[in-house]
């Protein structure tokens, strides 16, 4: 039985302090909750989270990570530094990373067996934007970058990856894939995964919708068999809105 995940993408936003207080306030609103529970604060702040979030059943994670271990990378955060923070889980291939910084398969891979070499688990995330959508490419999009993405990963490490579906259409623009829509291709990927893998994997495998989930629509997108939680962008910013998301079965 796949357990509902609920991710909070903070992106660029909160400073250390502002964190700290939308931390407090989410450790006592969603204690005891049945979902998974994560908050990805920028790399600054993620220190100062995870020390008000020990204890907690709220996981931290990174929004990114390096494809390298060391060196002269300037900017450049590596995952012994994250696994040094106490972060758990890293969000990789999110498509503000491909769209904005070029971020391709290849380069998004390394950086998904690199952080599972570490132990992190992975957020993997795909999507096709509104022009390829439109265009009858969705599928054919989402099945690059996810074979892309899971090149060379071994069907035992599939238990740290997460497949995050995000269409870029719906990111941050108030418009939300139908669950109907979102739905058909998560049961899409999850196909995808048994033919890289085996039913096994498919069947574990969770697979978060992200793109404009609110509290006024997560509990029809989540009564979708193949939609097993959400990966949250503004809405995860404030708590009155994140925890409503977090524990929409109550």
């Amino acid at each position: 039985m796949r357990r509902t995940y609920i991710a909070g993408n903070w992106k660029m936003n909160k400073t250390a302090t502002e964190g700290v207080e939308l931390a407090n306030e989410l450790k006592a609103a969603v204690a005891g909750c049945n979902a998974k529970v994560l908050v990805a604060p920028p790399f600054t702040t993620i220190p100062a989270v995870k020390e008000v979030l020990a204890g907690s059943n709220i996981l931290v994670g990174a929004q990114n990570m390096s494809d390298n271990e060391s060196g002269a990378h300037t900017g450049e955060i590596s995952p012994a530094m994250l696994k040094d923070l106490g972060v758990d889980v890293v969000i990789l291939g999110h498509s503000e990373r491909r769209a904005i910084y070029g971020e391709n398969d290849a380069f998004i891979n390394r950086k998904v067996k690199l952080a599972l070499s570490y132990g992190f688990e992975v957020i993997l995330c795909i999507g096709e934007t509104l022009e390829e959508r439109e265009s009858g490419k969705a599928e054919a999009v989402c099945l690059t970058q996810l074979v892309g993405g899971l090149e060379g990963v071994a069907k035992e490490d599939m238990a740290n990856i997460v497949i995050a579906y995000e269409p870029v259409w719906a990111i941050g623009t108030g418009k939300t894939a139908t669950p109907e829509d979102a739905d058909s291709i998560h049961a899409f990927i999850r196909k995808e995964v048994e033919k890289l893998f085996d039913k096994q994997a498919a069947d574990d495998v969770i697979i978060q919708y992200g793109g404009s989930v609110k509290p006024d629509n997560v509990k029809d997108l989540m009564a979708k068999e193949n939609i097993d939680g959400a990966l949250v962008g503004g809405a995860s910013l404030k708590s009155e809105l994140f925890v409503p998301i977090v524990t929409f079965d109550k």
